[in-house]
């Protein structure tokens, strides 16, 4: 009878003691559970997602974020990337209910038996991945009670809230997981360059391995430690069931191979593309939009013309500057004592001039110097021990003989002694193929090519003229030099080449083609007390009465005056305005030799609009923007096309696009201009192109005292755009007109972009008549007649049945000095105002 009653009252006991246990966690429940924020906020879930740019063609560009982050939905993230996380983070992931008991207690059970046994480790965590998506985003990482009691209450809400797969996307995109990744994809990007989808077990169970701490299984710094733990978690899937154990025993044995992404432009030469993009996109959409907006970016950039812009401009640039500007000394200066290895590595070096070296000069003779090229660092920084050297000889190095204006020269004696001493820091590029055979397997005695980094400036502008998309920008030597963007952000002094835009005026307001202007000496009053303005050409020498053809074609300065007076400054001024060149330009005579400002990119665009017939075409670097859903929220091809939508084809005709752009010129016009401008080509201050023997048009720029050098040319699906000065401008020396210096440059990109391209006649619109007139009278040629030449005409225009001159007077005429055609065909370019 003691017996049960004893029994009894433990009965009770432990019923009071069940239910005011049950009752003080009720009410830690509704402590804990007062101020916890509503769970709806997981349900507008938008993280900080890496916004990327896209070339053309689908290559990656560029990454921009603040937490570089991919988001991946559930049904997108492979089953054995999701198994190497559960086995490493909560194998009862797919069992319990928020909290685990289990594993609760065999944390419990691990730290009580460390500290009997007089141990300190660290207590193992016990949190689910649900308690650890309650912590990451409604909670501090605070280690306290309260803290793992509201994160305790939150989980056991989550998991009412959501499926088990909804709470495993969200973790595996939200994570830490080192290297500036947040989330699994972008983790497999920059830890392995690879997708998700391509990830080996061993890849898989290293990145599972990274949310506990990432410095801690750093894949270079800790790799030991790293291929540890990996290890294990590879052992914890086989456990799991989630893989056998022969496929656990070989990916045990793969070496873990980390191939980082880089951070900056994924595309070679493209670092001034890809930041005119990212102001773009700030300007559109602001900081946050871009760099946490996840927003999907498809550019005009066409990688292959990219990498021939950058290849041609620099190689204008540095003969430039070696064949006229000259040798300005070294980098920096070491001391040669001791290992010159790590006083080198810290010279910083060009980043984007991969086919340059920094090196020091260890030794030199009249002939030759011995160099030590600058030494690589590995993953983690650390300086190689290797020390490469080689030779740069005198027949790589006579360029810098000529020394630049106000250049400290310090080395003394004759040949390379005169040039570099012991101790100097120089630029290097290595030659290849054969040149290098007299090195007979030697590395010591590899021979190098003498380089400095230009002082000029210069860009150049690729782009199609039917939609005004930019295919290429270049805008500088090199961007770790200068993140200035002179085909954007400088604006320059167009000189001559601003000159097609007065001429297309004069078309189409009456002129001809064969209309005469008198090019002699002109004098115009600027105002009181002004002094006088007397316009030369380029060659200070008057040739007479010429056509508007020769005007260009010769780049006649006083012929453009008198033909921009005889039209009006404000016809000149409407047009500049018109094809976007300008946007107030004031309305005096020199503005119409190019004397306003603009950039390499407005001057491309307004040669891209000739070449579009006259319709008006507005650069763009980027043709379209999608939302982190995939919404496109900005196209750049505004034309209407009512009938691309269809279902299926049923002989209907083809869709038609409605082109709406404004025509900003005739397209006969056009067509004139352009005709005459391949004269420039073939007899004019361009000729350095004709030999490409295709269908080019163009126009030469120099402004005073050849501060800059123009060249804007264009086939008729291509146009290409250049100048080269300083950025500071100053003259660069007589001769470097744009026909000598700009031209070539772009006749180098034109011969390597349309190599494999047939040559495309430009096309000529409904109504033109091309009638045979001498090419210096304008008048109609006469049989047998050795300056006949075809010109294009408008309908119901032809050339004069009589002879006039605009802009004659009898005593400007008297001073005009003729010359014979002999002499005119060793004039210089024109083009100074």
């Amino acid at each position: 009878m003691f017996l049960f009653r004893f029994i009894g009252y433990l009965f009770g006991l432990g019923v009071v003691v069940v239910l005011g246990a049950a009752g003080a966690t009720w009410l830690a429940y509704e402590h804990y559970a007062a101020d916890l924020p509503d769970l709806a906020a997981l349900k507008r879930y938008e993280p900080p997602v890496m916004s990327r740019v896209h070339a053309a063609d689908g290559s990656l560009v560029a990454e921009y974020a603040t937490e570089r982050r991919l988001f991946l939905p559930s049904q997108a993230i492979p089953a054995l990337l999701k198994e190497a996380f559960i086995s490493a983070e909560d194998k009862n992931f797919y069992q319990h209910v928020g909290l685990d008991p289990e594993g609760l207690a065999r944390a419990v059970y691990s730290l009580a038996a460390d500290r009997l046994s007089g141990g300190s480790r660290k207590a193992q965590g016990a949190s689910t991945i649900t308690q650890q998506v309650a912590k990451n985003f409604f909670l501090t990482n605070e280690v306290s009670i309260e803290r793992k009691m509201k994160e305790a209450v939150l989980a056991i809400r989550i998991e009412q809230a959501y499926s088990k797969d909804q709470i495993l996307e969200l973790y595996l995109n939200q994570i830490y997981l080192g290297f500036s990744a947040y989330g699994v994809a972008a983790a497999s990007l920059l830890y392995f360059d690879k997708s998700v989808h391509e990830l080996t077990i061993a890849e898989c169970a290293y990145l599972a391995a990274l949310p506990k701490a990432p410095s801690n299984y750093h894949p270079i710094r800790n790799r030991e430690r790293a291929i540890g733990r990996r290890n294990d978690i590879i052992d914890l899937m086989a456990r799991n069931g989630y893989i056998t154990a022969a496929d656990a025993e070989k990916a045990k044995k793969e070496p873990l191979v980390v191939t980082q992404r880089p951070t900056g432009p994924h595309i070679f030469a493209a670092d001034y593309f890809a930041e005119e993009v990212r102001r773009e996109l700030i300007e559109r959409y602001g900081e946050k939009g871009l760099y946490q907006g996840g927003l999907s970016v498809r550019t005009s950039l066409d990688p292959r013309l990219q990498l021939i812009a950058r290849k041609t401009l620099n190689k204008g640039l540095m003969e430039y500057d070696t064949t006229i500007a000259g040798w300005r000394g070294p980098v920096a200066k070491l001391d040669l004592a001791g290992d010159w290895g790590p006083k080198l590595a810290e010279v910083k070096a060009l980043g984007d001039v991969p086919e340059w070296r920094l090196a020091v000069v260890l030794s030199v003779s009249e002939q030759e110097a011995q160099i030590g090229l600058q030494p690589g660092r590995d993953a983690v920084g650390a300086i190689s021990l290797n020390r490469e050297r080689g030779v740069v000889t005198l027949e790589y190095a006579k360029w810098a003989n000529k020394w630049a204006e106000g250049a400290k020269r310090s080395a003394i004696g004759r040949g390379l002694a005169g040039i570099v001493q012991a101790g100097d820091v120089v630029y290097v590029e290595k030659l290849a193929g054969p040149a290098n055979s007299t090195a007979h397997g030697n590395p010591d005695r590899q021979i190098y090519r003498l380089r400095q980094v230009p002082e000029v400036g210069g860009a150049m502008v690729v782009m199609d003229p039917h939609t005004g998309r930019v295919l290429a920008v270049s805008g500088g030597f090199s961007f770790a030099a200068s993140e200035f963007n002179r085909a954007t952000q400088a604006w320059r002094q167009p000189g001559s080449s601003f000159k097609p835009f007065v001429y297309s005026a004069a078309l189409d307001n009456g002129y001809t083609p064969s209309s005469v202007v008198l090019d002699g000496p002109i004098e115009i009053q600027p105002g009181p007390g002004q002094p006088i303005w007397r316009p030369e050409n380029y060659s200070q020498k008057f040739y007479g009465p010429s056509t508007l053809r020769i005007g260009i074609e010769q780049s006649r300065n006083t012929m453009t005056v008198r033909l921009a007076k005889d039209m009006g400054m404000p016809l000149v001024v409407e047009y500049a305005k018109r094809f976007g060149i300008y946007d107030d330009l004031a309305p005096y005579l020199p503005m119409s030799l190019g004397a306003g400002e603009t950039t390499v990119l407005r001057l491309t665009a307004a040669y891209a609009t000739i070449a579009n017939g006259g319709r008006k075409v507005k650069a763009s670097f980027i043709d379209r923007i999608q939302d982190r859903y995939g919404h496109t929220v900005f196209r750049h091809d505004q034309r209407i096309c009512d009938t691309c939508d269809a279902n299926s084809w049923a002989n209907q005709e083809e869709p038609k696009l409605v082109d709406d752009r404004e025509q900003v010129l005739d397209p006969m016009t056009a067509y004139q201009i352009t005709y005459i401008m391949e004269g420039v080509i073939q007899r004019g201050t361009a000729t350095a192109l004709a030999d490409l023997k295709r269908p080019i048009a163009g126009k030469t720029g120099t402004t005073n005292d050849e501060k800059d050098a123009w060249f804007v040319g264009f086939t008729p699906d291509l146009v290409v755009g250049t100048y080269i000065g300083y950025d500071t401008p100053k003259p660069m020396g007589y001769g470097t007109s744009g026909g000598h210096t700009a031209a070539p440059i772009v006749k180098d990109f034109f011969a390597e972009a349309l190599k494999d391209t047939p040559a495309v006649p430009f096309r000529v619109p409904a109504g033109i008549k091309l009638i045979a007139i001498n090419r210096k009278s304008g008048m109609r040629a006469g049989p047998g007649d050795p300056d006949t030449i075809m010109e294009a005409y408008k309908p119901g225009t032809g050339p004069a049945d009589t002879y006039s001159i605009i802009g004659y007077d009898q005593t400007e005429f008297g001073k005009a000095r003729k010359v014979t055609p002999e002499q005119e065909k060793g004039l210089e370019p024109g083009g100074l105002y």
